[in-house]
Order: structure tokens, then sequence, then C-alpha cells
């Protein structure tokens, strides 16, 4: 065990122990790398369910290609982003530059160590030297 965890313990019938928050491996087992899956769901989760247009998180989100389709936008990381159902409609079949809107942020492909940071909710403080090396 490198890191203990602050103010938790296991119990066993004899012993208490620390409980670990980060542990040191004498064997590796590589895991294949892991990619974010595109998916609608996360488009959401990586735009912070806001739309990139008018910034709103409330009423119907729903996903924009910034190239329209009908353009042969692709349905990839960059080309998607959340758009309120009012934004969306404004825009229509236009690139923003053509309907004169902006996006808050350029869309991209999420760091899966970020990703899991936003699914489980929190990165504990002790794991951070270990993750962003």
């Amino acid at each position: 065990m490198i890191e203990k965890a602050q103010n938790k313990l296991i119990h066993s019938v004899s012993k208490t122990l620390d409980f670990p928050s980060v542990i040191k491996l004498n064997k590796y087992q590589r895991i294949p790398y892991r990619e974010v899956e595109l998916s609608k769901k996360n488009i959401f989760r990586r735009d912070s369910e806001r739309c990139q247009y008018c910034g709103t998180n409330k009423g119907l989100l729903t996903i924009d290609h910034i190239i329209p389709k009908s353009r042969g936008g692709a349905s990839t990381w960059s080309n998607l982003t959340t758009a309120c159902f009012e934004c969306n409609n404004k825009k229509s079949n236009m690139t923003p530059e053509e309907a004169n809107m902006s996006l808050i942020s350029k869309p991209h492909k999420p760091n899966y160590v970020l990703y899991l940071n936003q699914k489980i909710g929190r990165i504990e403080k002790e794991w951070k030297p270990f993750l962003f090396t």
C-alpha cells in the first residue's frame, strides 16, 4: 500500500487495517487501451449537459452536427455538440458561421481518465500523482 484512505478502516475478527487508497502492484496485467465510446450520453457528459451555443442546461437538449449531415458532416467527436432545442432549430441546416452562432467550447474527444472522473464523480487527492504524470 502506498497511500491510505482518510478515516477508513477494514475490520476483521482479530485485526483492524488501514483502507488502501493507492496500492502498488508487483505484477501488472496489461489491459488494452480503452477509448470513450461515441454516444449521445457521452456527448452530453463531455459538454456538461449544457447547450454549446447559448449555455443553457434547461429544457430539451439534443445533439447537433456542427457541419450538417446533409453537407457531408460526419458523426465524430469533433463534429457533434450539445444544443438546446431552440438553438438547434435556429441553426437548422447551416454551419455556425452561417447562422451567426459561435460555440462556447471546441468539441474534442475526451481523455479516458477525465471521462472516468466525470463518471465516478470524484478523484481522490491521493490518486492525482499517479493518474496525471
